[in-house]
């Protein structure tokens, strides 16, 4: 089976990391602007199969996701399982962890595998229930990133955990109701933040599980933060802090 990506940003990121997963590549008739041109030139360089379709066929391949005139089908990436995260922590210093429960929209889902990707996480961590699964929107919206980071999808989220804690590893999570707030916890070491849905966050066993619970400030009249906003500040005090910034 193939797996369909489209966006010229997250096609690019494909060519760039694994040319050899591509079976072909729809390009829009008649569109001929610089950035599609130069995307054409790398499929040619790597004698990727090109075909040009209609606007039509492609808004209709893609289900009304925004193509930019790109559609690329390729074989699946490489999954990750729980099991992976032995070996992948026996290759880390210092770990540094994003688990994401129960985000189940596509373009949150992306957007936090962006900054999660950006802020230098070592791998993300997703259960394989009540999530976003990684469809072509996650893809998109991801720009690139879900190629460049490992995605663990996992049966047992607290088992998971527990593993971590295991591995000293220190798991935070985030909620409303709480004094601490993020600014006040210590994020230099071994470390794994909890994002939960932005409707109900964390559920109850993930948020038992979890070393200290923080909050981020909210000082003017919302009361919450988009989840995937919320995560690029809870990954990126945690990146100042690791490296001194």
């Amino acid at each position: 089976m193939n797996e369909i990506v489209f966006g010229i940003y997250a096609v690019q990121s494909i060519i760039h990391s694994a040319p050899n997963r591509f079976k072909e590549v729809w390009i829009l008739q008649g569109r001929k602007d610089h950035r599609l041109k130069t995307l054409i030139q790398l499929l040619e360089i790597h004698k990727i199969t090109i075909h040009t379709k209609t606007r039509s066929r492609m808004d209709q391949k893609s289900e009304g996701g925004t193509h930019q005139g790109v559609i690329a089908f390729v074989r699946f990436r490489r999954t990750y399982q729980e099991n992976d995260l032995s070996i992948l922590l026996s290759k880390i210093n210092n770990p540094f962890f994003l688990i994401l429960d129960s985000i189940t929209d596509p373009h949150n889902l992306g957007a936090c595998i962006r900054s999660a990707d950006a802020a230098g996480v070592h791998a993300v961590i997703i259960p394989k229930n009540r999530s976003a699964q990684l469809n072509s929107t996650v893809i998109k919206v991801a720009s690139g990133s879900a190629e460049n980071i490992p995605l663990i999808y996992v049966t047992n989220l607290v088992r998971v955990m527990r593993f971590l804690q295991q591995e000293n590893i220190w798991i935070i999570g985030t909620a409303d109701k709480t004094h601490h707030t993020l600014y006040q916890s210590n994020l230099t070491g071994p470390l794994s933040f909890v994002m939960g849905s932005e409707e109900k966050g964390m559920r109850h066993l993930t948020h038992e599980h979890c070393n200290e619970v923080v909050h981020i400030p909210m000082l003017g009249g919302v009361s919450s933060l988009n989840v995937s906003v919320a995560t690029g500040i809870c990954l990126y005090e945690a990146v100042r802090q690791r490296n001194l910034y």
